[in-house]
């Protein structure tokens, strides 16, 4: 072997041994959160009431919530899902559909609940639970926060194909999102350590589905599985609006409002 062959195969060597120490210090950042098989029955279960308890709206729901979808409101009743698990780096750690054929999702949701995971791990302390829907009233026109969607545009790159490939796992796709689907993960010592993020549904049904998900990894913030809920009613500067069909932990709170214009 000549030197240039030589070099070319220490080249490689070198290569292949980063990435999997690489692969090691990313594999132990996501220890500790939901992996990709349990992230998918969490998804489920959440929409399905599965091991949900009634502060959630679960058991058989609160009487009046919506039961043409579930507990959870939304289109289709939060069953088609995308779901993100970020690392306290924003990492991406774990992203799956709640369906066994991802084609019977929205392929736009993969990219916004990669982006929801990031946001409420991004702004999200061991002292404060801030869920992308806390976001929204900031960052409409005319508030302090406005244009916070502009400040850390998504890697588009890192989503996956078709067929399931790539994905970014291990990498930062970053992404603002600034309503309801994304909330931070915190361990048993109360220490935010990533973030979930869901996608697939309205904004408010994407909250519903990833506050229950967290609660079932009992990953709850110290302040408990509502802390950083939604907020319909103000005055309140963590107001969100109302989706179509708006449940809240089981309860029915109606429609968004409808257009007068345009």
């Amino acid at each position: 072997m000549g030197n240039r062959g030589a070099m070319l195969g220490c080249g490689v060597l070198v290569a292949i041994l980063s990435a999997f120490g690489w692969g090691i210090a990313q594999a132990a950042s996501c220890m500790g959160l939901p992996t990709e098989a349990q992230l998918k029955v969490f998804l489920n279960n959440a929409a399905t009431n599965v091991g949900v308890p009634t502060s959630l709206g679960g058991g058989s729901c609160v009487a009046g919530a919506v039961s043409g979808t579930g507990c959870v409101g939304g289109l289709f009743g939060g069953t088609r899902m995308w779901g993100t698990v970020v690392d306290r780096d924003g990492t991406l750690c774990t992203f799956v559909t709640s369906t066994s054929d991802p084609s019977q999702t929205w392929p736009g949701s993969q990219a916004i609940s990669k982006a929801k995971a990031y946001t409420a791990n991004a702004f999200s302390l061991d002292i404060l639970a801030l869920s992308t829907a806390m976001l929204y009233t900031f960052s409409q026109p005319g508030h302090s926060l406005y244009g916070l969607n502009q400040s850390n545009p998504f890697a588009a790159d890192l989503l996956a194909g078709p067929g399931g490939l790539g994905g970014g796992k291990g990498q930062i796709a970053g992404g603002i999102i600034t309503f309801g689907g994304g909330v931070p993960l915190y361990n048993g010592a109360g220490r935010v350590v990533g973030g979930l993020g869901v996608s697939g549904d309205t904004a408010c049904a994407d909250h519903e589905i990833a506050k229950r998900a967290r609660d079932l990894a009992t990953m709850n913030p110290p302040g408990g599985a509502t802390a950083d809920d939604i907020t319909y009613t103000g005055p309140s500067e963590f107001l969100h609006p109302h989706c179509n069909n708006t449940v809240q932990n089981g309860v029915s709170l109606g429609n968004e409002t409808k257009a007068t214009a345009y």
